[in-house]
Order: C-alpha cells, then structure tokens, then sequence
C-alpha cells in the first residue's frame, strides 16, 4: 500500500482526531508518474488502474503496468519533439483513455501540462496559448476541437506541434501511429532534468465567471494534497472502482478521476460520453458495479427526472458531490430511492477540497460540511474580524508561511505581482461567503459579488435556490439581484422547468408563494424568468454575473 509512504498515520477516531493530526510526508522529489504509476506497477503487475468505455460500446481495461509502459513510451515521443522540464502543453482529449497516458508522460518529463475543455474557441485558444506560451496541442479528433486549433494557431507564434488522437489530419501529427516507434522503458530524469517537488506540474485556467481566467499554478506536490479529497471525502476503496463526472479539461478531473485515486489504489471508472445523457450514464453506473461515485449536483437533479429507482445502484456505497451546491431537496430525494446519503464537499481549482462530509460527520442536508485537515480555515467579517456562528464570513485559509497547505496553489503562472498581492500577506481568500453553525458545519451563503442587498437585508442565493428547488417545476435555477428603483434590489429567479410544465402567471404566482412558505418571506423572488438553460461558464459553474449585467443593461 503506497500510502503508508506519503501518511505516517491513515486510521482515525474522528473528525476531531483527523483535524487534528492528518499529516502528509513530501519527498522532495516526488513525481506522480514515477512515485506512483511506476511504483504500483513494480509492485503490484496486474493492478488494476483504469476502466474505460465510450457511448460506441468500446471497452478497455488498463493495468498500472500498461499506464506505466504506454506513458514510458509517449514520453520518450515527446522528448524527441524537443518537449523538456518546463515546456508548456495543452491538452484537449475529453475523457479519452489516452489523456491518463499522455498527462503521466508529462509529469514523468517535468513538463508544465495545461488542461483544456472542448468548448475552447479561437479567442480562448488565443488567450490561453500566448498567455501560458505554449508549445504543443495535444487533441482529440473532433471537428470543432480541431478548427478552433487550427484558426487559432496563427496568431500563437509559440505552438511548434499539433499532435491528434484519432484519424489523421492535414497538418497533424498521428499520436498513435508515431508513439508506437519508440522504446516502452523510459530512465527517471537527473541532474538539471530531474523534477524537484516545488517545480510547476499543472496551470489551469480559472472558469472565468468575471474577468480575464487566471493562470492557477501547482507544483508536483499537488496530488499528495488529493489524498485527502479521494480517501476521506470520496471514501475510494483500493481495487474498487471510483467514478468521478468530469471533463479533462477542468480541475474535477484532478480531484477525482487520477491523482488521489490512484495514490489510494483505487480503480478509475471513465465514461467517454458524447453528451450527458441521465439513462444512458444511469445504466453505466448499475452495470460496472461501481463502489463510489461523485458528480455536479446538476447531474443528480437531470437524473432524478428519470427512474432512478428502476436502476441497481446497491454497489455504490459513498456519493458524492461538488462545483455547485447541493440544494437539500436533491439530497433528501437521492437518499429516499438509493438509502444513501451524498456526501457534499466544497472547494476550487486553487487548491483541493476544502470543506467536506467525511466519514466521521453526519451530513447535515445544505451543508458542505467541515474543514479539510490540511487549511487553516474561519470565517472573517467586513471589518477583518471573525464572524460568529450564524453570521455571514468571507471564508479564509490562513497562516500560510506558518504552513503552506499540501495542494494549495503556489501562485499565478507568469504573474508575480498577482501572486504577491492575493497570497503575499500569509492568507488566501477566495470571496466565498459562509455562515458555520453551532456544531461547527459550513453553510455556503454565495460569492460575495452574488449576496443581494434589498431593503436593508442581505439575501444569499443558494436559500433561495433550495427552496424553489423543492417545487416538482424547478429543475435548475439561478438565484441573482436585479435593479428596482424603489429597493434597490430585488431578487429575481430565473428558471429552468421540469417536464410537464409551461411558464405561465399562475405559475409563477404558484412558486413565489412556496417560497415565502418555504423560507423567509421577504427573500421571495419578485420576478421570475423561465428559459430553457442558464447560462454556465465552460467548467458548469452558473454565471450569475452574466444574468445580472443583461437585467441592468436592460434598465438602461
């Protein structure tokens, strides 16, 4: 069990005794690829590492020997295309099973990896290329993937290759065909080559919902800070399989479908869907027997328009969610038809997850539950002083230079003056607003860009949200301030319904009252917009910014 290297103690008595003494042991040079892939497949041959199908009826199984051989092998391609410690590659590959292979190729080499969504257009492509330089795409084969490449590729004058898996193309190399010439051993790097533990091994770009996205830098002691994600929030079991909903392109992917995972030993699961189809990812999840399974809460509210109840999901013994929070309704319903709870947990692409329902604490339905042993957290108000117990905070992991936490970020990639001003003062503050309650658990109120200040009171969505939620029409709904002259503010709700039901006046008469019977009444919304889906960023996050800004560009 590789864990023993990394965690001088694993089992604990409680939430209390975890907070407590959770440590983590960095080795100074540990690399993911070598410390864990590689080792898994020395010591154990026929492990069991990857579970992977697709929407075609394909279906591969890969132990960690043939991860650790395919990745050896990409590797070697890679430095032959002049790829080194710190060169900069993107890669766009949905959840192809090659994007396990090629991200551990890169950390093997010391290359700066930078995922990327397939929703990534020309002016994305632009940005991300130039901002980050650079050097190699690494793509699937799908015609838009590739036509944003290509119309973007001019005006990056540091991309040097375009490498595609599938079927080739003008101008691309074949990732397949020219992978297979090189040799299947691949020597640990030394001397100037060799990874350090405080080199950059990951940039994401922030989902953006305001401004610019932002260049989130990790070092290769990262996945050590996933242990904490995997183990103790999403309970993997080692040679069990563990699924995770996500996209390569996003931060998910790194919480929950390889580094933790993989340092427990657990199985990943990987579903390459097309497209999100409630049945169709239902029926996967019985057949595959999985043991533990997380996803969006969006995902669970689209499956609970469907049958759940006529699909075996007995075998999952831990759900759980992230990237929105989960609305008590969902919650309560989810554990009506499967018995089980799902275990909420909170946190950004920053860092690893930070608040969360371990298994020592009984999730309380809305709540993200509590502090990840790793930070330092609380809750400070406007004024810099610590918010009571049931009082809005702005969340804050503190004493940084007494500790910096394992898997918090290190900084802004190629930005010093931004990583000086958000983590130079020894704390890092996220702008997400919380209230914690008597017994300690975390409540999320909202961003603070998205409290809403009407008549004197300070609303936070997410109450709003769960309680409309609750009515059978509400599928999804975005909880925002909208301008009024009298108030101020006051709140709207925009709607996306159930099927079966039509927006209408009474309607809407209909739902603002099982709001004022459901929560405060005056956090009613006074206008309700219904429309057929909410606008999200790339990573599915609602961009209630994007709501507001029409609604007072519609004043004007």
């Amino acid at each position: 069990m590789l864990l023993d290297k990394y965690l001088p103690r694993i089992d604990f008595d409680s939430y209390e005794d975890f907070k407590a003494n959770y440590r983590v042991s960095i080795p100074a040079d540990f690399n993911f690829g070598f410390d864990i892939v590689d080792e898994w497949a020395k010591q154990e041959p026929e492990k069991k590492a990857l579970v992977w199908c697709d929407d075609e009826g394909v279906d591969r199984t890969f132990t960690f020997t043939d991860i650790s051989r395919l990745s050896n092998q990409a590797a070697n391609y890679f430095t032959s295309l002049g790829i080194r410690k710190g060169t900069v590659v993107m890669l766009i590959l949905r959840r192809r099973w090659e994007y396990w292979v090629c991200a551990v190729a890169l950390h093997k080499i010391g290359a700066i990896l930078i995922p990327g969504s397939l929703q990534l257009a020309k002016k994305d492509l632009i940005y991300r290329g130039n901002s980050a330089k650079i050097h190699t795409m690494i793509c699937v084969d799908d015609s838009y993937v590739i036509e944003q490449v290509d119309h973007a590729q001019p005006s990056v004058p540091s991309i040097q290759h375009k490498i595609i898996v599938g079927k080739s193309r003008e101008g691309w190399r074949n990732f397949h065909e020219e992978v297979a010439a090189f040799p299947e051993t691949f020597a640990r790097p030394t001397g100037d080559a060799a990874t350090k533990v405080s080199d950059t091994m990951i940039v994401y770009f922030t989902s953006g919902t305001t401004g610019d996205p932002k260049m989130v830098q990790h070092d290769f002691s990262h996945p050590l800070g996933h242990i904490v994600t995997a183990k103790y929030w999403q309970q993997v079991q080692e040679n069990k399989l563990h699924m995770s909903v996500s996209d390569s392109g996003w931060a998910k992917f790194g919480w929950g479908k390889i580094y933790g995972q993989w340092i427990c030993g657990a199985v990943i699961f990987a579903y390459d869907m097309a497209k999100f189809v409630p049945t169709h990812l239902l029926q996967k999840m019985q057949d595959y027997k999985l043991t533990t399974f997380c996803a969006p809460p969006t995902m669970y509210r689209f499956m609970l328009q469907e049958d759940v109840a006529s699909y075996d999901l007995s075998s999952i013994q831990n759900f759980s969610t992230a990237g929105e929070p989960l609305n008590p309704e969902v919650f309560y319903q989810w554990q009506k038809l499967t018995g089980k709870e799902i275990r909420e947990g909170f946190g950004q692409t920053e860092g690893t997850v930070l608040l969360a329902n371990f298994p020592w604490i009984t999730p309380k339905p809305g709540s993200t539950g509590k502090p990840s042993p790793l930070y330092d957290i609380t809750l400070l108000q406007d004024d810099g002083t610590p918010a009571p117990d049931g009082e809005h905070g702005a969340l804050v992991m503190q004493n940084l230079k007494k500790a910096w936490p394992t898997g918090l970020f290190v900084g802004y990639y190629q930005n010093p003056e931004m990583t000086q001003e958000i983590l130079g003062g020894g704390s890092y503050c996220p702008h997400d607003v919380f209230e914690r309650d008597k017994d300690g658990y975390y409540w999320f109120v909202g961003r603070n860009d998205d409290v809403i200040k009407c008549s004197g009171y300070r609303i936070g969505p997410f109450e709003v949200e769960s309680a409309l939620i609750e009515h059978p029409a509400v599928v999804e709904c975005a909880i925002t301030a909208a301008p009024d002259p009298i108030r101020g503010q006051v709140v709207k709700a925009t709607v996306v319904l159930a099927k079966g039901y039509t927006p209408s006046p009474e309607l809407t008469k209909e739902l603002q009252n099982h709001v004022k019977h459901t929560t405060a009444p005056y956090k009613y919304p006074r206008i309700i917009e219904y429309v057929d889906e909410l606008p999200k960023t790339l990573g599915g996050k609602i961009k209630r910014a994007q709501i507001r800004k029409a609604d007072e560009a519609a004043q004007n």
